[in-house]
């Protein structure tokens, strides 16, 4: 099968003449492999692991007729088409074995957009972003079920995009994604699309960051209704103006200052939209209050109007947009409340996975114990340390990548006092926040905000919070 000819592709296409090659059989993986086998393709998976969990998915999946190769060796099997799991670096030897033999390689967006259905396909409205992804998305889908569509959130969310799309009845879908799904997209042309900022992230996954950034770029591409973006980031701005979107697509900002014609943004405790209605020259469409923002420190703010943006070009009313944020349940370890001790206030952002979210979230505070530390991801902490230095009380470091973080505390915020935290296993959240708890004086806010990847020590950033606040809470009890 010819590259050119498997280029065109869909839900309809022969699929019974493929031989398709899936790699990773982690949940994006997964989905990819069941529904091209229930198209007809050969499937072929391959994945270097050979655990426990990626055992049980090949059984699943041998049953029906799929071959799964574990611990493979990263030789590409003889194939028409490679799809990539998110896992996979754009460097991975078995996407450049591809490339050199001109197969086509798809991503996992890639893939579900092909296999939308031919007709009446639910529209898409995508979300990325270094951060504020998640709850943005989430929000997004709260409006929209206000406004009584079908709907749901998926894609970098836990609901498999592919599996949704193969089983499609729904009005919209909103779609999260993060950048390692993005290299390789070639078709998908959202109805609005949305990049809400861009920081240092996943440098160890693209190398470097201009390849990150052009990665997030690529969200824009074919956009139909709206291009949003975040006035107050200027990489946004210039992802914008650089990107092809259909002819007739409309850029919309948002920004935390009033917003100018063809924006949202907030006119004293109002969220306003000056985009979407007739008059937008004179006037502006209150959409809901700050106070119907939870938490509503200013970053959630701005991730409530990019959310309000991508529904109003769906159509989505003022009332359904104040209804679904008033609704809307946040996502757990962002910005969470865990406790108020003797006047010190615990917060649990185990999200924040990189510099730019750790330092969004010190500065929604006034004076911060800020802890810190994992894997750091090729990050540096020079920026960060001096822009938030003022703010922190002291600082309790943790985690592979704690000495990275600490000779950027030595080099801007030398007066800040550091506590290293030495030992590896998860029992060290214990001395973490005994730590924290000494450094902090009645209105400070012991803030969890790493910075960093979780992997070093937990199993994922979730695991990180939930025994931040169990620590939390036997300090409450006495018990620490």
């Amino acid at each position: 099968m010819g590259a050119f000819v498997i280029q065109g592709f869909r839900r309809e296409s022969d699929w019974a003449s493929i031989h398709a090659t899936v790699a990773g059989i982690g949940i994006a993986g997964f989905a990819a492999a069941d529904a091209l086998a229930q198209l007809g393709a050969k499937v072929t998976v391959v994945d270097a692991q050979d655990g426990e969990k990626q055992r049980e998915k090949a059984e699943i999946l041998d049953v029906i007729g799929v071959e799964v190769l574990l611990g493979h060796d990263g030789k590409l099997p003889i194939t028409d088409l490679l799809v990539v799991s998110p896992g996979l670096r754009p460097s991975d030897p078995l996407i450049l074995q591809a490339q050199e033999l001109h197969i086509p390689v798809w991503g996992e967006l890639e893939l579900a957009w092909r296999l939308r259905p031919a007709e009446g396909a639910a529209p898409w409205l995508v979300v990325t972003g270094t951060n504020g992804k998640t709850t943005t998305t989430l929000m997004l889908e709260s409006m929209l079920k206000a406004a009584g569509l079908r709907t749901v959130a998926a894609g970098n969310i836990g609901h498999s995009l592919i599996s949704v799309v193969m089983h499609d009845d729904l009005d919209v879908i909103a779609v999260e994604v993060g950048a390692p799904q993005l290299p390789f997209v070639e078709s998908m042309s959202p109805l609005a699309s949305v990049c809400l900022n861009i920081a240092d992230d996943h440098l160890d996954h693209f190398g470097t960051f201009q390849d990150y950034v052009s990665a997030k770029a690529k969200i824009y591409e074919r956009t139909q209704i709206a291009a949003v973006f975040n006035a107050d980031d200027p990489a946004t701005i210039r992802m914008v103006e650089n990107a092809d979107v259909i002819e007739g697509c409309r850029a919309v900002g948002f920004t935390l200052s009033i917003p100018d014609i063809s924006m949202l943004g907030v006119v004293e405790e109002f969220l306003v939209d000056r985009a979407f209605l007739d008059d937008r020259q004179r006037s502006a469409q209150e959409l809901a209050t700050t106070d119907d923002v939870q938490p509503n420190a200013p970053h959630n703010i701005a991730n409530a109007l990019a959310a309000a943006a991508l529904a109003r070009a769906f159509g989505v009313s003022a009332g359904a947009i104040k209804l679904g944020l008033e609704q809307f349940e946040p996502a757990g370890h962002r910005i969470e409340h865990v406790a108020t001790i003797d006047g010190v206030t615990y917060i649990d952002d185990s999200k924040a996975t990189n510099t730019h979210a750790a330092l969004t979230s010190i500065r929604a505070f006034q004076s911060v114990v800020w802890i810190a530390g994992g894997m750091a991801k090729g990050q540096d902490f020079d920026e960060l340390v001096s822009e938030a230095g003022g703010k922190l009380r002291g600082v309790v470091l943790l985690g592979v990548d704690r000495e990275v973080i600490a000779q950027g505390l030595a080099r801007h915020a030398p007066q800040v006092p550091v506590k290293v935290i030495e030992r590896s296993d998860t029992e060290a959240m214990v001395e973490v926040v005994a730590a924290a708890q000494a450094f902090a004086q009645p209105g400070d806010t012991v803030l969890l905000a790493p910075g960093c990847a979780s992997w070093d020590m937990f199993r994922d950033y979730s695991q990180r919070g939930e025994l931040f606040a169990q620590a939390v809470r036997n300090l409450n009890q006495g018990q620490l």
